[in-house]
């Protein structure tokens, strides 16, 4: 199966391909599951990945666990999380959740990237101004994906929690937020290779 006919499963999949939320989280059986991880690294194309081809990536990676299950590790301190794989275009992460694994509030800087939870469930809170967090709760056999401009928070909904996590560009910098002493929200730039974890 070639790159176009990944990301064109994976538009139907998404339903347009503009970012699909945490409350539109496409089913993973939607995603094709007979291409293997080095397949689908091999046919990725040379220039930055969609939200659909995101997703399509971090499905497909998802459905091949004898590729990454010798990683698998829960730590309820420190969140356990490996790279697979990294490029000039796309990197790929793999999470072992807890509940108390809890990222804080978070950008990923200029990239966008796509979550597929394999095991347990993840929560994503999204802030708004007018109701506070919205919690979504995203559970295995589904994928997600947002732009550069999502803030996000995400934990382990239950202890053994996996998920995969693509990203295009891939990751350098993070934003972390935070509110300080006088109630002003800010900001904080972190490299890609730092844990996150709250700061408020």
């Amino acid at each position: 199966m070639g790159s176009s006919e990944l990301t064109a499963l994976a538009e139907e999949a998404a339903l347009g391909g503009g970012g699909v939320t945490a409350k539109q989280a496409a089913p993973l059986a939607a995603y094709p599951d007979n291409v293997t991880v080095a397949q689908l690294l091999r046919r990725l194309p040379d220039r930055d990945l969609t939200h659909t081809e995101l997703e399509a990536l971090a499905a497909g990676i998802a459905h091949q666990p004898e590729s990454w299950a010798h990683h698998v590790a829960f730590d309820g301190d420190d969140r356990v999380y490996v790279s697979l794989h990294r490029d000039a275009h796309v990197d790929v992460w793999l999470l072992c959740w807890t509940p108390e694994n809890d990222t804080g509030w978070h950008d990923h800087d200029v990239s966008s990237g796509a979550v597929s939870v394999v095991s347990g469930e993840l929560v994503e809170n999204n802030l708004t101004l007018t109701h506070g967090a919205r919690e979504r709760r995203v559970g295995a056999g589904t994928s997600f994906s947002f732009g550069p401009d999502h803030i996000h928070r995400l934990n382990g909904a239950v202890h053994g929690s996996i998920s995969v996590h693509t990203y295009s560009p891939p990751l350098w910098r993070m934003g972390q937020y935070a509110v300080n002493d006088a109630g002003v929200l800010r900001r904080v730039s972190l490299s890609y290779a730092d844990e996150l974890r709250p700061i408020d």
